[in-house]
């Protein structure tokens, strides 16, 4: 147990508030202006503390619940738990904390990502394509409907929320990467569709792109 309280963290965390910060991530949709390096080593200094990342998330502050999720134990949360933590969190950033370090890392992965993939709540359901493409990426397919998934990516992808439509764009991404029978209908769907064509990207980076994605990931593979 740590020695910090509730209340001296969220000093702490307010302490690192930068308006700058703030102003970038509130255009993705975050309300904090907290730099993250710098949450990652008070959560570093606390180690893991279940019963105190729980307290922290309870206060429903964004920073707080982000320095909640590194120090959580992923296999101590219930399945409904992280249901009701996934829909009580607008943030994108908790949301994607919460799938990647805590959710991916327990026991309910699974039984989440049946749940949340058709939910119709947008953000709810790319978490589920999130969980989906983790599986995809690991060539973890059994019992996924692989062509289905591509129906569905190619009906709904062009018009679906931002989250969900990058979460789909991974997924696509993912099954032309990892399976050869479904790569080049998986191009074609990126190349028809024309989703993230345009998407600027830093030198040095792949284009999120799912045709230009695929190809360039394939190439690294077979070199």
């Amino acid at each position: 147990m740590s020695e910090s309280t509730v209340p001296e963290l969220l000093a702490e965390l307010a302490a690192l508030e930068d308006p700058r910060a703030r102003a970038i991530n509130e255009r993705h949709g975050d309300d904090h202006g907290v730099n993250l390096s710098k949450l990652r080593a008070i959560a570093k200094r606390l180690k893991t503390d279940h019963e105190l990342a729980l307290a922290l998330w309870a206060t429903g502050e964004t920073p707080a619940r982000l320095l909640a999720l590194l120090i959580a134990r992923p296999k101590a949360f219930r399945e409904d738990e992280l249901d009701a933590m996934l829909r009580e969190s607008p943030a994108p950033k908790v949301q994607d904390w919460l799938v990647n370090y805590v959710v991916k890392k327990g026991p309910h992965a699974e039984a989440l990502r049946r749940r949340w993939l058709d939910d119709a709540d947008a953000s709810v359901a790319a978490a589920g394509w999130a969980l989906t493409s983790e599986r995809v990426r690991k060539a973890q397919t059994e019992h996924l409907d692989l062509p289905g998934m591509l129906d569905t990516i190619e009906a709904e992808m062009a018009t679906a929320p931002e989250r969900l439509m990058w979460a789909m764009n991974e997924n696509l991404a993912n099954i032309g990467i990892t399976q050869p029978p479904l790569r080049e209908r998986a191009i074609g769907i990126g190349e028809r569709l024309g989703v993230l064509k345009d998407y600027p990207v830093a030198r040095g980076c792949i284009s999120p792109f799912a045709p230009i994605w695929i190809t360039e990931m394939v190439a690294r593979q077979e070199a």
